[in-house]
């Protein structure tokens, strides 16, 4: 077994309670992953099974308080985690119901100034395929496919332009949160899909990515090759 916490619990006053909450309910602790290991994880989760002739790879992963930014080939060559995330963007600036236009040109300015470290740590343009993973992108995906109900086998390794980000993000902007669950195949997103969606669309825009490849195949899957590669005994 690995069990392991990531943004929130870096972030938490009280993480060292929630770690031996935990702890007692396992029978292992877990282990709070940086960043850096975060993104390593994502990596290899989300290129696993892709030709070798896609790479170099950008992986991006948003989650509810941060975002990795992964490049490299068969392993991260250079990586950055950021604190944006749909949950930490919905939070600081996302008030309204639906959120108003200051409100979203706040959150994406906020956005676009903290891709400022992006830009100094990796190389976008070097990449031939730019992956997109977790729920912020799975979630408007399904909604470029039009389903009511999840299901990864339609959009794993499907293409998502900007523009479809775009269409997708003035619809969930423009709606209340009520409306929003209607809207999505995952109701439970309903709260943080537009702080989600800012964070998108507006890396798409500032590190001029036309689309990317959406993958279901993200950091768990990462965990579980890690525990394939574990000696024995550990």
């Amino acid at each position: 077994m690995r069990a392991t916490a990531t943004s929130a619990a870096r972030d938490a006053s009280n993480g060292q309670a929630f770690f031996e909450a935990a702890q007692s309910v396992l029978g292992v602790r877990p282990e709070l992953l940086s960043g850096q290991e975060e993104a390593r994880l994502s990596f290899r989760g989300a290129t696993a099974g892709l030709p070798l002739e896609r790479e170099p790879f950008l992986v991006i992963d948003i989650g509810g308080g941060s975002t990795e930014f992964v490049l490299g080939r068969r392993q991260p060559e250079a990586g950055v985690s950021i604190d944006i995330g749909c949950v930490r963007m919905t939070e600081r600036h996302l008030h309204g119901d639906p959120p108003g236009p200051a409100e979203l040109s706040a959150c994406a300015a906020d956005v676009a100034q903290l891709l400022s470290t992006v830009r100094e740590a990796i190389d976008v343009a070097a990449a031939r395929c730019v992956i997109g993973v977790a729920g912020t992108v799975t979630t408007i995906a399904a909604l470029v496919r039009g389903l009511h109900h999840y299901d990864a086998s339609r959009t794993h390794h499907m293409r998502l332009s900007r523009a479809q980000v775009q269409t997708q993000f003035d619809r969930l902007s423009s709606a209340t949160v009520q409306a929003r669950r209607s809207m999505l195949a995952e109701s439970g997103r309903a709260e943080v899909i537009v702080g989600g969606a800012v964070v998108l669309l507006t890396l798409l825009r500032e590190l001029d990515i036309p689309e990317l490849l959406v993958s279901e195949t993200d950091i768990l899957d990462g965990l579980a090759m890690s525990l394939l590669e574990a000696p024995a005994g550990t």
